[in-house]
């Protein structure tokens, strides 16, 4: 329990960063920035994120995610909502492997699977990735590092 409560802690705070998106049936491919706004609640074990990420100067997504731990269960998941309308039907159950967070949400539209790497106290990375075969093979999506500009 202990050192996934510390990776919510970790990725707490106010962030900013570069992203690689890769070409692929939500997009095309390129740069973009971003920003996270990223707050513990409920004793430390729900953490709310907020991002917006901008693609040649205009808005290209938002996301609210919910990453929550039961310390009863010692389970991991993650709800995500975003501005492309895919709403969860279920939450994603997620894992913590001890260097990093992962997640994998499931839809009628495939899979994907999110994994946050904490690189000290001042920034981490997300990869995205998309799976259309049940998870027999990835696709990359969006490769992100953030750095902390805010607690």
């Amino acid at each position: 329990m202990h050192d996934v409560r510390k990776c919510l802690e970790l990725l707490a705070g106010t962030w900013a960063g570069q992203e690689e998106i890769a070409a692929s049936r939500w997009g095309e491919g390129g740069s973009a920035t971003a920003s996270v706004a990223a707050r513990l609640d409920l004793g430390g074990h729900v953490l709310i994120q907020d991002y917006s990420a901008q693609r040649d100067g205009k808005q290209w997504l938002r996301a609210h995610a919910v990453l929550a731990y039961d310390q009863q269960s010692a389970a991991l998941s993650l709800y995500w909502f975003d501005s492309m309308g895919f709403v969860p039907a279920a939450p994603a159950p997620g894992e913590w492997d001890g260097r990093a967070l992962r997640f994998v949400r499931s839809s009628p539209r495939g899979q994907t699977r999110h994994t946050y790497v904490p690189a000290g106290p001042d920034s981490y990375q997300l990869i995205l990735e998309s799976s259309f075969d049940s998870g027999a093979s990835w696709a990359p999506v969006v490769s992100g590092r953030y750095l902390r500009v805010g607690a």
